[in-house]
């Protein structure tokens, strides 16, 4: 029994699409980029709690926009 097969034996179907793949790849930037904002905002609440309230602020202005860019990526991947 011979059991060595070539590449040009093996074939492989792939069903779905490639759009699920680039948004799962796309969840990582935004992911990303929340865990480094919350965390610089929290360090800089640690190292100065008298300007909490304005890094409060300011963090969830950039939250904002971070979400928006994954929400964007999200649709887009429906639209296109």
């Amino acid at each position: 029994m011979d059991i060595t097969t070539t590449l040009a034996d093996v074939s492989v179907e792939l069903t779905g699409s490639l759009s699920v793949i680039g948004y799962g790849l796309g969840t990582l930037g935004p992911g990303i980029g929340l865990g480094i904002l919350i965390g610089k905002t929290v360090e800089g609440m640690a190292r100065q709690p008298e300007v909490a309230g304005q890094l409060r602020t300011t963090m969830f202005i950039g939250v904002a926009f971070v979400e928006l860019l994954a929400l964007l990526g999200f649709v887009s991947g429906f639209l296109f």
